[in-house]
């Protein structure tokens, strides 16, 4: 159990916490949520021992193992393998004793470590650590390629799978959704459901607490509340909190009228679509939900667009891509005002390519984008985060845009999104990066846009700024189009769901719910294992010839590849008898007497030795079978 009692936390001037006190007991699955700035990432650092409370006693049991997931990672030419593999520690300070006691000869210490590499399970490291590898995105290609290759998402990547390696009784881990796809994120789900230990997680992705936790634990006004149930259960219990206040009672339900209303009219347009269906579900829960964030710092809208053409844009015959590079083919797509376009797909497949597309950053290869005659775009991208003006103010960085605006009028706005007093004149640099994001969004919102292109928005957004943003998009009188692993987002504010795979761009006939479904019957362990029949509608027609020609190249590969796993499996077989040999010979009770004692060491470091050779061959069956799927996929495709 873990123990905070009377706990005073200090951070510079600010105090995060004040006299806090919760208990957390094993195996509880946690979620850690709070206002940006509440002390999330200092809790943690509690735990870690980094950081000491001023006051108060925090206890954690001296024998539980922790793990947590760093937020850097230096550039370093080790494999991603090998990386991930250092998380356990145990392990690699095993495998460097094995080493050292090799060369010094050491038949002793050395049968003894090969025992305890058992114990810890240490020959099907690699292959857990591939399959950890393969659940968060990483092809078989990459698994091999230095750390310093990746970006900075993907460097993040590989510290959670370095995280979710080692081997622990508490597992703490900090925005572990912020740069996964749905696909990754549907794995991680189901990787931490069974996670055995205490789990504490800081995560702003409610679909993704809602399935992995069952406890909430909340930071506000510096104090430590704790929740039984998951995120849409503590929503509940503090409206009802909430409710005993008078002032909090009005508001709500002035919130839920609103609400009312526009469910009462979203209803009514609604298609017959599953996603459409499923959006007036998520809304009418809303509903329900609404009075749970009435005391927000965030309220803001888009305002109605002031013209709009039909359509606003449109790809005919559209070949997307880079240089000469084709990533999608065949696309053709047209958004109308009104239009809510979800795309989904695994990272790399073209999501970012066709929402780059869209926005005009990247000309086509072949076909034609035609725009509106009023089309006017408002695009939010990490890029156009990193493009504010870092010296300049949040007040200055609108007019420049605007600049016939009072400085009241736009102090008045930024009051919306959470800049007010000095903060509104403070220059950017001092931000942080979910205060920089939720400017960039503001800096959209001034312009009017009437279509939205919206690449991942949520990311470093806290849960409460990603309700405000859930609730402007509804009454979005404009066109969307969305990349986000906030499913929550997307079920209430899309209509239509486009899946980006395999070079095409093709509607998905169901909502994200069955999405969810899908992805887990397909990947299972693996991403690379070959997918069941989904119904797709719009799917272009191949080039044959291409077809046969590609075709004939993976015939070509295929028959190396079965024979290397018949090789490897003619090896394991062999390591098998001879396994079973050496425990033949271990009953012999002879060898446990003083005069047996040499041989009985040259029979455990032998039987040492082949366990860690037929390791080695199963990581090679492991990985030749995945790719032996992933082309016999290609060719069933």
């Amino acid at each position: 159990m873990i123990n905070l009692e009377s706990i005073r936390l200090q951070r510079g001037p600010n105090t995060l916490l004040e006299n806090a006190s919760v208990r957390l007991y094993p195996s509880r699955h946690i979620a850690l949520i709070g206002a940006n700035g509440a002390g999330k990432s200092s809790f943690f650092e509690m735990l870690l021992g980094r950081l000491q409370p001023d006051s108060g006693s925090l206890d954690i049991p001296a024998a539980w193992r922790v793990a947590h997931m760093a937020q850097e990672v230096a550039a370093t030419d080790e494999k991603a393998l090998d990386y991930v593999l250092n998380g356990d520690t145990a392990l690699r300070r095993i495998e460097q004793q094995m080493a050292q006691a090799e060369q010094a000869g050491d038949n002793e210490k050395l049968a003894l470590l090969y025992q305890q590499y058992e114990d810890i399970d240490g020959y099907s490291a690699k292959i857990r650590a591939e399959k950890l590898l393969h659940g968060l995105g990483f092809d078989q290609l990459e698994v091999a390629k230095p750390v310093s290759s990746f970006s900075g998402g993907w460097r993040i990547r590989l510290n959670l799978a370095q995280a979710l390696m080692c081997p622990s009784d508490l597992l703490l881990l900090d925005e572990p959704t912020n740069h996964l796809d749905i696909d990754a994120c549907v794995w991680l789900e189901g990787w931490l459901s069974q996670y055995p230990g205490t789990l504490i997680l800081i995560s702003h992705d409610r679909d993704f607490i809602d399935a992995v936790c069952d406890e909430i634990l909340q930071i506000e006004h510096r104090q430590l509340w704790l929740y039984r149930g998951n995120y849409s259960a503590f929503e509940r219990q503090r409206a009802e909190r909430l409710a005993r206040d008078q002032s909090s009672y009005l508001k709500q339900q002035q919130r839920i009228a609103e609400i009312q209303q526009f469910v009462r009219r979203f209803k009514a347009k609604a298609t017959k679509a599953k996603q459409a269906q499923s959006r007036v579900k998520e809304l009418e829960r809303m509903e329900l939900l609404a009075p749970a964030h009435v005391d927000s710092p965030f309220d803001f809208h888009f305002p109605a667009p002031e013209k709009v053409s039909d359509p606003l844009l449109s790809l005919n015959s559209a070949t997307l891509g880079y240089g000469s590079q084709p990533i999608i083919q065949g696309v053709n797509l047209n958004i109308h005002p009104g239009s809510r376009l979800a795309l989904l797909g695994a990272n790399g497949q073209g999501k970012s390519t066709l929402i780059r597309t869209l926005a005009g950053e990247l000309p086509l290869l072949a076909g034609e984008r035609v725009g509106g005659e009023h089309l006017r775009i408002g695009y939010f991208s990490q890029h156009q985060v990193d493009a504010l003006d870092l010296q300049a103010s949040p007040v200055l960085q609108l007019q420049r845009l605007k600049p016939q605006a009072t400085q009241q009028e736009i102090r008045n706005f930024l009051g919306g999104f959470n800049f007010s007093g000095d903060m509104a004149l403070s220059a950017i640099e001092t931000f942080s990066g979910g205060e920089k994001a939720r400017l960039a969004l503001a800096v959209i919102v001034w312009q009017k846009p009437n279509m939205l292109l919206l690449d991942e928005p949520t990311n470093h957004l806290d849960l409460e700024m990603r309700h405000a943003l859930t609730v402007a998009l509804q009454e979005f009188e404009g066109a969307v189009v969305l990349v986000s692993h906030d499913r929550h987002l997307i079920r209430n504010t899309v209509d239509k769901l486009l899946l980006v795979s395999r070079g095409r761009v093709v509607d998905f006939d169901g909502d994200l719910d069955q999405y969810s479904r899908w992805l887990q019957e397909t990947i299972r362990d693996s991403k690379n294992q070959s997918p069941p029949a989904v119904e797709l509608a719009g799917e272009q027609v191949a080039d044959k010839k291409r077809q046969r020609q590609d075709a004939a190249k993976i015939r070509h590969q295929l028959s190396p590849l079965k024979k290397k796993i018949t090789g490897v499996e003619a090896a394991m077989a062999t390591i098998d008898r001879q396994l079973d040999q050496i425990d033949l010979q271990l009953t012999d009770t002879a060898l446990y007497e003083p005069s047996g004692r040499e041989r009985l060491q040259a029979l455990l470091i032998e039987q040492g030795k082949l366990k860690q050779h037929k390791g080695q061959l199963e990581a090679d069956w492991f990985e030749h079978c995945e790719a032996l799927e992933t082309l016999q996929a290609e060719l069933e495709s």
